[in-house]
């Protein structure tokens, strides 16, 4: 199977107030996290034996600097680097948050609006840890929850009915992660997350909510789906949306 990585990137000035997204020059930066999209790209090429592992950062930057808004990268097999970009709403907080946010505390819900998240009706296979242009197995678990694959208007979608995301899960029934985000549960007291063992993608965000302490891995099977109950919270994460609160609905 061919293909070529993929990665999306936030472009906020906003993002420049937080020390903690500094980039390796310790400068205010306006893409959400660069430094780690680039540390995955460089990671996965690796593991792919391409000849993009000689990717450097400032390479990175330099073509994200051509392009606005929410960005989206593409390495190809022979190295070459491609972006493009697309409008996206200006952050009005700290995108990570939500990752603060405790269910068991009695206080208001300050980060709206909570997304509604189903879970798929079927396992998914062939995922792969770094986000890729193979789309089909996360589009075909949207498509079973009602949902249009990404990038397409909703137009003809039963809004009421369409949540805003689905949880995937393996064969052994383990949850993975949603068709767009990693994926948290609040357990005992924090949110955990599932391993990259059980074949969910290595996040960026998902890595600095790991280095941060605000999540924290699970076991390999103690996120099974029958440990996720119906308004169950969940903290979904990607590199454009940052963190978002989520309930679980289960259909009957």
């Amino acid at each position: 199977m061919s293909y070529s990585l993929l990665a999306a990137v936030r472009f906020d000035p906003f993002l420049e107030t937080f020390t903690w997204n500094n980039g390796p020059d310790d400068l205010p930066s306006p893409y959400l996290l660069l430094s780690h999209q680039f540390h995955r790209f460089v990671s996965a090429s690796v593991a792919a034996q391409w000849p993009s592992a000689h990717l450097t950062f400032d390479k990175l930057k330099s073509v994200c600097d051509n392009v606005v808004r929410k960005i989206r990268l593409i390495l190809s097999p022979s190295g070459d680097l491609t972006a493009s970009a697309a409008p996206i709403p200006p952050l009005r907080y700290d995108p990570t948050l939500p990752s603060l946010f405790t269910p068991d505390a009695v206080s208001p819900v300050p980060f709206e609006p909570i997304w509604r998240i189903h879970i798929d009706t079927q396992p998914t296979s062939d995922t792969m840890s770094m986000k890729t242009t193979n789309r089909r197995p996360y589009d075909d678990a949207r498509a079973r929850a009602g949902m249009p694959p990404l990038g397409v208007p909703s137009h003809d979608v039963d809004a009421p009915a369409c949540p805003d995301d689905v949880i995937l899960y393996n064969a052994s029934g383990a949850v993975t992660e949603t068709s767009i985000c990693n994926i948290a549960f609040y357990r005992r007291g924090r949110w955990i997350t599932p391993p990259l063992s059980v074949g969910c993608i290595s996040g960026i965000v998902r890595r600095w909510l790991l280095e941060n302490n605000r999540i924290h891995e699970a076991d390999d099977h103690e996120l099974s789906l029958s440990t996720i109950c119906d308004n169950d919270w969940a903290l979904v994460f990607n590199g454009v949306i940052g963190c978002r609160l989520g309930k679980v609905r289960i259909r009957g």
